[in-house]
């Protein structure tokens, strides 16, 4: 490379700070690898962050000055959100510059368009950092795994529910007592929806879908159900029956079309996933020629988000060096080659199910409830019932059905619900053996 790689950092937050770091402390090993010298020209940003010490680096806190910097080679977004952020990439792409980001928001949702404007003007944009923090899962579905046909994949791709779910389970608290610990330690934001609600990982697993099924991105197509509603006594008594659960993101290929679903998921405690606890992510791909491979790590942070954007950074500058010729596609296929896919509907999918309710301690619930499922196509293979509390004449009743699909469910639940024995909603979790 005859001349260095002049890089403008947008935003100066945690992982703005972070990449800067990382950049400046590491920059000997990273230069080595670009094959070429890294240098930040410009930081844009509207107040300084005393996490990073910025020296002599031009500072301005106009971020679309950098878009429009000649002297700029890559632009760096990290300020988040996706209205600004929006528009600083297409002013940087417009202005022929290539972009790095960190946002799965902007991707999931623009990413479409952004991808066709960065071709337009021949250059690209990556976004290894989008999805699972430091974990390099976009490289490898872009790239590892490009001798596969990917048969399907799930992930626990939000930090902050995994946190709140493993501390449900080891310790028994409750979800909003563990949601506020989350908030404290600066896990949650103070308005947690888009983590607790589903809303982040469904970014983040439209992005995987695409990569791995060769499709365009269709967030709106995905079906999100957050972790609200879950109770210690569901952990309990999943732990009961061998399970563990997990908020997943689960995208799958059949010859239906493709399934794009973020819920909470009961996993088979022997299974790689059911153990990942805390913070961390992992995601599990199933591919044809390989089988099952596991990508674990650091999802969010400082230093392990920063990882994954300069690695992008360096591939660039490689890129750079060696030319169009060598450039991957943003989703890993030539844009020609991506595939309008149908998306299944919910109601049509197929899992096994774990199901709650309260029912009348009496003799002939149990068969009402067995001959409803029989209507529907459904069999049970677990049951547990509890004895009734002092006093009381209702008790949980928990099933484990085998694979059924939703649309009989929604329907066999529904008559449940209807009983005079039974009291209240039945709790519906789905069950992934994640084994094919």
């Amino acid at each position: 490379m005859s001349k260095p790689v002049k890089v403008g950092i947008c935003g100066l937050g945690t992982v703005g700070s972070g990449t800067f770091n990382v950049l400046t402390r590491n920059a000997q090993a990273i230069n080595a690898r670009a094959q070429g010298e890294l240098e930040i020209t410009v930081v844009g940003a509207r107040r300084d962050n005393p996490a990073c010490d910025l020296g002599d680096t031009r500072v301005t806190r106009d971020i679309f000055e950098v878009a429009r910097d000649p002297e700029v080679d890559v632009l760096v977004e990290l300020i988040g959100g996706t209205t600004v952020a929006r528009d600083l990439v297409t002013e940087a792409l417009t202005n022929g510059k290539h972009v790095v980001t960190a946002n799965k928001a902007l991707i999931a949702e623009f990413g479409n368009e952004l991808f066709a404007l960065a071709e337009q003007n021949n250059v690209v944009i990556r976004y290894e950092a989008a999805v699972a923090g430091g974990i390099p899962i976009i490289k490898a579905l872009r790239e590892g795994l490009a001798g596969n046909r990917i048969e399907w994949l799930a992930g626990i791709i939000n930090g902050t529910g995994n946190f709140i779910l493993s501390e449900m389970r080891e310790k028994g608290r409750d979800f909003a007592d563990v949601l506020a610990e989350a908030q404290a330690l600066g896990y949650a934001e103070a308005d947690p929806t888009f983590d607790v609600e589903g809303i982040d990982a469904a970014h983040k697993l439209v992005i995987l879908a695409s990569l791995a099924f060769g499709m365009p991105l269709q967030f709106s197509s995905v079906y999100a159900e957050g972790i609200t509603r879950l109770t210690t006594q569901d952990v309990e008594y999943a732990e009961e029956l061998g399970y563990r659960i997990k908020h997943l993101g689960v995208a799958k290929q059949s010859d239906e079309g493709v399934e794009l679903r973020v819920h909470p998921t009961l996993i088979p405690e022997s299974r790689l996933l059911a153990n990942v606890n805390g913070v961390k992510n992992a995601v599990l791909v199933e591919g044809d020629a390989v089988g099952p491979t596991l990508y674990y790590g650091a999802g969010a942070g400082a230093e392990p988000t920063a990882s994954a954007v300069v690695a992008d950074i360096v591939d660039l500058a490689r890129e750079l060096g060696a030319g169009q010729q060598c450039r991957v596609p943003a989703l890993g296929f030539a844009t020609d080659a991506l595939q309008d896919l149908p998306i299944v509907p919910m109601e049509r999918v197929s899992t096994a199910w774990y199901l709650r309710m309260e029912a009348e301690d009496k003799p002939g619930v149990l068969s009402q409830i067995a001959s409803i499922f029989s209507d529907q196509g459904i069999s049970i293979e677990a049951l547990i019932q509890k004895a009734p509390a002092a006093g009381e004449t209702r008790v949980p009743l928990i099933l484990l059905t085998n694979k059924a699909v939703q649309g009989n469910v929604d329907r066999a639940v529904a008559s449940i619900e209807g009983l005079d024995t039974i009291s209240g909603e039945v709790t519906r979790i789905r069950v992934e053996a994640l084994d094919g």
